[in-house]
């Protein structure tokens, strides 16, 4: 029943709808109605308008959760039931270089601190002094907490009592610039929201502070977690600073890979944790989604937004997700599965599935095929697998159309006007675009994308681990709406201009970036809720390459 307001606003519309902006619609849309279908679809179509600008009359919070919550899980999901954690302990004694000490791995200096070999604080300064002299050139950090010392402080005098305040006692980190940290700037990269300060910790960095991580402060982020450049400037790839560092986690990926932070937080809804980690040398984790609280974190596709992180090793990643893992009652669409299973598996023990054509399509190297040699030499399990066509690229609409209707009042407002980017794949433009997205399309990606569930619980089906090239699609397309896990390994290394298309579209790269030869990555992918099998080969992988991934000058 429509109400007597909304009636008489249609009767108004009704005849204002002509056949002729029908036939303009028409072609917008993508489809085509006869001469004597026009006339009667004026009277609907006014309704339909008068519906919507009801709807835009109330005001939606931002942190307003969806009625419709998207599982990853089909019906005959089930946990596996596998072995408690276990992730390897690494210890010796700490260098007396600085620089050695900021690159060291995290359970490195985890057994420093607890050996009281290292303080807090010592380790704090060391990433502060970093950030100070690294911190314009990058432009990794959006700004620091001038309170990290004395929270360093004040964790060496639990150390020197006896006790530690968690398995990250001391350990610094930096927090992407939509994650919200208590009474600390979290303004998204973004102007409209410039100097917004948040007056509660996001869940993931309460569970940091609980665990004795220290905030180092907040790595700058893509406005509105979308690219590399912010109200700040473009942040800065550090194996080659003449070039940007690539998906809005790019303040995150910097930091880590130039060691101005032991780890950090980044989110992924298409590539924001894979392209930076990639392109900045970092280990770049994703977690299956819902795994992780997204509660106090900005929200942009409630559907496909995941919290992450970027580190140095897989390890580490696997000791801090066993910190942040678990949901809560805020997040709708989190839940709490463990994080269980050997992360230092025998590599023999694992069946590792690839798709051949992915090796050869376009944006594939040569350097790609050779990681499935390097299975082989690990002793691992081999299987090549076929992946269902489906028009997975189609999904993309969905982002669209979430992320929208979630910054609908920038659109509205004409707000989206200050944000810097304003180029067609921006979201300025990407979000007046989406209000031609059809609903009806919409309902129709929404059973693709079960399709595609059900494709890749296919595809994942007795193997533990998927390999193949980070860039090319669908993979990452795919995953990223079916909610499977993913971890970018670095690899080897390229020259800038062999870029791919999808990774050099990421970024505005200028012409003398071409003179450094900067690292690449492959992807291990493997079923939901089931990480530890990925860490595990991602560590053989690793430590068998051997890449030196400290840039030049860092």
């Amino acid at each position: 029943m429509y109400f007597e307001a909304e009636d008489d606003l249609a009767d108004k519309l009704n005849h204002m709808i002509t056949d002729e902006e029908i036939m303009a619609a028409e072609k917008i849309l993508g489809v085509h109605y006869s001469p004597s279908e026009r006339p009667l679809m004026a009277s609907t179509l006014a309704k339909q308008i008068a519906l919507a600008l009801a709807r835009r009359s109330h005001t939606t919070d931002l942190d307003a959760s969806p009625a419709t919550v998207f599982s990853p899980r089909l019906p005959s999901f089930v946990v596996r039931d596998r072995l408690a954690l276990h992730i390897p302990s690494l210890e010796w004694l700490p260098p007396e270089d600085d620089e050695e000490i900021a690159f060291a791995p995290i359970s490195a200096q985890v057994g420093w601190i607890r050996n009281h070999w290292l303080t807090a604080r010592r380790l704090t300064e060391i990433y502060l002094n970093r950030s100070s002299q690294y911190g314009e050139l990058l432009r990794c950090y959006a700004r620091l907490d001038e309170h990290a010392l004395e929270r360093a402080d004040a964790l060496d005098r639990r150390a020197a009592d006896g006790t530690f305040a968690g398995p990250l006692h001391g350990i610094p980190y930096a927090c992407k610039d939509i994650i919200d940290t208590e009474g600390l700037i979290t303004d998204w990269g973004a102007e409209p929201y410039r100097g917004r300060i948040p007056q509660r910790n996001a869940v993931v960095v309460q569970r940091l502070h609980d665990a004795g991580a220290i905030l180092l402060g907040k790595s700058s982020v893509g406005a509105l977690a979308h690219g590399d450049l912010w109200y700040g400037g473009q942040t800065r790839n550090p194996w080659n600073p003449a070039e940007g560092s690539s998906g809005s986690s790019a303040g995150s990926a910097a930091a880590t890979a130039a060691g101005l932070c032991s780890f950090s937080l980044g989110t992924e809804t298409y590539g924001s944790i894979i392209l930076p980690s990639t392109r900045c040398g970092a280990v770049g984790f994703r977690p299956t989604f819902s795994r992780v609280s997204r509660t106090g974190t900005m929200a942009l596709c409630p559907s496909l937004d995941k919290i992450g992180l970027i580190t140095r090793t897989a390890h580490d990643a696997a000791l801090i997700l066993t910190v942040i893992n678990g949901g809560d009652n805020a997040d709708v669409s989190s839940c709490d599965v463990p994080f269980s299973g050997n992360c230092g598996a025998d590599p023999r023990t694992l069946r590792v599935g690839y798709v051949a054509a992915d090796f050869v399509a376009d944006g594939a190297r040569p350097h790609d095929r050779a990681i499935l040699d390097q299975c082989k030499t690990l002793g691992v399990c081999l299987i090549e697998r076929e992946r269902a066509p489906l028009p997975y690229e189609s999904l993309v609409s969905i982002l669209m159309a979430e992320a929208a209707a979630h910054f609908e009042d920038l659109t509205l407002s004409n707000r989206d006007d200050l944000l810097i980017s304003q180029s067609a794949t921006d979201w300025p433009n990407q979000f007046r675009a989406a209000r031609f997205l059809s609903a009806v399309d919409h309902v129709q990606l929404d059973r693709l994308r079960r399709q595609a569930m059900m494709a890749m619980d296919n595809l994942f089906r007795d193997i533990d681990v998927l390999v193949g090239p980070s860039l090319v699609e669908p993979m990452l397309c795919a995953t990223n709406f079916t909610g499977h896990p993913c971890l970018s390994l670095p690899a080897y290394f390229i020259d800038p201009s062999e870029r791919s298309a999808h990774s050099a579209a990421a970024t505005r790269t200028e012409p003398e970036s071409a003179a450094r030869r900067v690292p690449h990555s492959i992807s291990l992918w493997s079923n939901l809720f089931d990480e530890a099998p990925m860490f595990a080969l991602a560590s053989a992988l690793a430590n068998q390459l051997g890449l030196n991934l400290r840039p030049p000058g860092f």
